[in-house]
């Protein structure tokens, strides 16, 4: 929990999710409240204590990308509804 908010719901970030496992990964553990497309600086700072974040290939202490990504922070209703399909 968030020392600075008390009433902040942990929230659940995916990270570097390209395929398939995106759509196994919801199964398990639900939609996701942040999305990465890549571990980065700015990804790392945002998951906080508290936070659960699921990574497709590696964890939370390996070196960020000194490279940003852009992160997506909404995610469809329907996890089949993309484009393409």
């Amino acid at each position: 929990m968030d020392p600075d908010d008390p009433h902040r719901r942990p929230a659940l970030h995916f990270v570097g999710f390209r395929g398939d496992e995106y759509v196994r990964a919801l199964r398990v553990f639900g939609p996701p409240d942040f999305i990465h497309i890549g571990w980065d600086r700015w990804a790392r700072m945002e998951v906080v204590d508290g936070d659960t974040a699921v990574f497709a290939r590696g964890t939370f202490d390996d070196e960020p990308s000194r490279y940003s990504v852009p992160d997506i922070h909404e995610t469809p209703d329907d996890p089949t509804d993309r484009p393409g399909r």
